[in-house]
């Protein structure tokens, strides 16, 4: 569980806890604003639970999916190198074998020199990475699945690679393509649910002026209006922390 998980567990622990605060208080907690009610209260602890649980539900197949395309994906760089050297040993055109070459660079995220880009994929991205860096780069999944794909294309016009080692060859290539093809469709797949559940939540946590944090600040005050600020009722609620953390 990631920092922000327990954050916003926390808020709608304490919202909890301040509302049964609310109800001890009795006939003299009695705000005009509407928002700030038991009734309110109550309906706010339940939506910001409720979506809570909505982001844990959504969020297993999602990791599930990414954990199986990063254990798809991860032999590619080591992969694209052996090819490099089967064709270099092979009696391929030396010009096939550039062209090649440039190809397996891009699914290792190097640049002509050799040196390695700085910006690699985010494990965790739905598929299609679109900031600069990973564009320049080629290291999105889609552009390795893409480039993969032309690398093999480049290899099955050429007769004269053959290697000997199954792994190498066009037809099992080609398999491992279609492989990260599936797990990165699986990513996609589930990505919207999960990502729809995280702005539900951060909607009813977080929006101005209704979400969790902003109404609890609205309780605290109007609690310490009505009992003072070093009341008992009020040093039972102002510990309650109420944070935004880093939103997903």
């Amino acid at each position: 569980m990631s920092i922000s998980d327990v954050g916003h567990a926390k808020n709608v622990s304490n919202l909890l806890s301040l509302n049964q605060s609310c109800i001890g208080f009795g006939d003299k907690y009695n705000p005009s604003n509407p928002n700030l009610s038991l009734t309110s209260i109550q309906s706010l602890y339940t939506n910001s639970l409720n979506s809570v649980k909505a982001v844990d539900t959504a969020k297993t197949p999602f990791k599930n999916a990414v954990g199986a395309r990063s254990v798809v994906f991860k032999p590619l760089s080591k992969l694209a190198t052996r090819v490099n050297n089967a064709l270099d040993s092979s009696k391929v055109p030396k010009p096939i074998i550039k062209n090649a070459k440039t190809l397996t660079r891009k699914l290792q995220g190097k640049r002509a020199s050799g040196t390695e880009e700085p910006q690699t994929p985010n494990p965790e991205a739905p598929a299609d990475e679109n900031s600069k860096s990973y564009s320049a780069s080629q290291m999105s999944f889609d552009n390795r699945v893409d480039n993969l794909g032309k690398l093999i294309n480049i290899l099955s016009g050429q007769a004269e690679y053959k290697p000997n080692e199954d792994d190498l060859t066009v037809v099992s290539l080609t398999a491992f393509q279609n492989n990260m093809v599936a797990t990165n469709d699986a990513v996609k797949a589930v990505y919207p649910a999960y990502n729809n559940a995280i702005i539900a939540r951060n909607s009813i946590l977080y929006a101005e002026e209704t979400g969790v944090v902003d109404i609890a600040g609205k309780i605290k005050k109007y609690i310490k209006s009505v009992f003072g600020g070093n009341s008992p009722q009020y040093k039972q609620v102002s510990g309650l922390k109420f944070t935004t953390p880093k939103l997903d």
